[in-house]
């Protein structure tokens, strides 16, 4: 509602301003209308009475009723005006009636008043005017404030109900606008333990939170939230404040994967100490079991032996070099891996050992054309080594256990197939499946790092390492590595 303001002065008389004047002037003309009449009575009326008093008495009767019917005339005027600001006025349209002429009346002198009042009303209609502006300013102020919170902000009552909330709250709760107010708060938030515990302290002593962190389920999943708790007042009964609930699983999650980067890049160091210290007593058992093989030219059993102990402290050697190499920067080696042979030498040494110990049956399945991946073998022979071991361990109480081994070419990649049949990877533990500490076996079988690693190793020669979906009977492991195009690398040689 809006209003023309109006001034304290139109209440007021100017004594000597015009308006004064037609009042001035206003109230003589009943009196002097009167005494018109009488004369004019008196004159004409010679022959209507008997005597002259009686004529006398008839004109001052004459007027008399003359001075009453204009004062009342005037009276009713200053009346209807007086109707028509009231009425106004009740219609918001505050405008300062008119009295002019008749400020001599008895209710003309309440036009004024009437005219004073109405101004001070104007003026106070527009000071809630302008302080409900204000009022709507801050409100807006506020709002916007609450709403640009980075986070879930929620208003508490005395009763533990949610009186206000943002609209992160009401995006995180899945609520619709306006819906989250008289809810519980203790129902809303779908804590565990330790999170009812902190807050029902926090209120029942009245002890505000500061980074504290929350675990919500959210979505049938854990979110970790950082919660903040201001009361209203220091008043202990009075327990109403304000909650700020902000998403932090990012920043957690980044923080576990920091340092598990630095207990990788530890124990990298540590592999990389091991392996350097390994060469020495690999040197010196390679050495001597070469001396054993030529000194057994008449023992073919012992000679045989002693190859075995020589090609295996030789491929012990190229995983601690690849090792070695690993913890190095990236150099172009130019070796090429035969990977059926390696697959072979793999399977015919100590993992064959392996397999007969607890009855697995083992099904090679070789690419007739040969598939040669790019680089040594060292690295593979890792890989392949943690994939067999957990294929292996997995096969623990499986009646007539058996370990596929397949390899064949791909359009620019060698692939290398292990397949089980086993109880296969539970679906929840796919999406961890190379992560790192993730495993599940049981506490002292293993750290959960074999799989992150052969990953990192595969990936790091451009190739991959997945789980195959398809595969329903256990569990299958496919390894991709780029493949070397020997008619490209032939003609880039010049050979023929």
């Amino acid at each position: 509602m809006s209003h023309q303001p109006l001034s304290l002065e139109h209440g007021t008389v100017d004594a000597t301003g015009p308006t004064a004047r037609i009042a001035w002037f206003g109230a003589w003309v009943p009196p002097l209308a009167a005494l018109a009449v009488a004369i004019v009575y008196i004159a004409l009326s010679h022959n209507w009475h008997a005597d002259d008093s009686a004529r006398l008495a008839s004109g001052l009767i004459a007027g008399a009723v003359t001075w009453i019917l204009l004062r009342l005339a005037a009276e009713f005027a200053a009346l209807r005006r007086l109707e028509q600001g009231i009425h106004h006025a009740r219609e918001g349209l505050l405008e300062a009636a008119p009295w002019n002429g008749l400020a001599w009346t008895t209710v003309g002198r309440l036009i004024p008043e009437h005219n004073t009042t109405v101004a001070a009303l104007a003026t106070m209609f527009r000071t809630v005017e302008e302080c409900q502006m204000r009022f709507l300013d801050e409100r807006n102020r506020i709002n916007a404030i609450l709403q640009s919170v980075p986070g879930a902000l929620l208003g508490v009552t005395d009763e533990l109900q949610i009186s206000i909330a943002n609209l992160h709250a009401e995006m995180l709760f899945g609520a619709a606008p306006g819906t989250l107010a008289g809810r519980s708060l203790f129902e809303l938030l779908p804590m565990n333990t330790h999170g009812r515990n902190l807050l029902r302290d926090a209120f029942l002593y009245k002890q505000e939170v500061h980074d504290q962190e929350l675990v919500l389920q959210m979505d049938d999943q854990p979110r970790h939230f950082s919660v903040n708790l201001a009361f209203y007042t220091v008043e202990q009964d009075d327990i109403g404040g304000v909650m700020i609930l902000q998403d932090v699983s990012e920043r957690r999650n980044l923080l576990e994967t920091v340092a598990m980067r630095e207990k990788l890049v530890a124990m990298g160091q540590l592999a990389a100490g091991v392996a350097h210290e390994m060469n020495t007593p690999l040197g010196n058992i390679l050495g001597y079991a070469q001396l054993l093989r030529s000194g057994a030219t008449e023992h073919p059993t012992l000679r045989d032996y002693a190859d075995v102990i020589v090609n295996e402290s030789q491929r012990c050697s190229r995983v601690v070099q690849d090792l070695l190499s690993y913890a190095r920067k990236d150099e172009c080696s130019g070796e090429v891996c035969d990977v059926n042979t390696m697959v072979r030498e793999l399977i015919d040494g100590f993992i064959n050992c392996r397999l007969r110990r607890y009855g697995i049956a083992i099904d090679l399945r070789l690419a007739a054309e040969e598939p040669l991946a790019e680089g040594g073998c060292g690295e593979i022979d890792i890989v392949l080594t943690n994939v067999l071991s957990n294929a292996i361990q997995a096969l623990s109480g499986t009646p007539e256990p058996r370990i596929e081994v397949t390899t064949w070419t791909e359009p620019g990649y060698a692939a290398i197939g292990i397949g089980d049949n086993g109880p296969g990877v539970a679906p929840q533990a796919r999406a961890r499946l190379f992560d790192p500490f993730f495993t599940t076996k049981e506490i002292g079988q293993g750290v959960g790092l074999g799989l992150f690693i052969s990953q990192a190793m595969v990936a790091r020669r451009g190739g991959s390492i997945d789980l195959d979906a398809n595969h329903k009977a256990g569990a299958r492991f496919v390894i991709r590595l780029p493949s070397i195009d020997l008619a490209r690398a032939a003609d880039r040689l010049g050979m023929p």
